[in-house]
């Protein structure tokens, strides 16, 4: 449990403080190690309030990262229920 309050509280860090990029593979990394890593998802919706615009490449769309980054829990999700091997 603590681990995952250190790994939230280093995602919103990188978020207010570091490239975009760096969140995104702390994210990705979280969502792998931890099940359900929901934080990550709260955070791009931060991220997405504080320094976001809507993208035209994106049919205006404001949230891209939100939704970028639910659509990867949900994925993540249900591959490590297909790679997990029974013991």
């Amino acid at each position: 449990m603590t681990l995952r309050i250190l790994a939230s509280l280093i995602l919103v860090l990188s978020i207010l403080f570091l490239p975009f990029w760096v969140s995104v593979v702390l994210a990705l990394v979280g969502m792998a190690y931890f099940s359900f890593f929901w934080e990550s998802v709260f955070l791009f919706f931060l991220s997405d309030l504080l320094y976001g615009v809507s993208e035209t490449r994106f049919f205006n769309v404001f949230f891209v990262s939100l939704i970028v980054s639910f659509l990867a829990l949900i994925i993540i999700e249900l591959l490590k229920k297909k790679i997990r091997v029974s013991k």
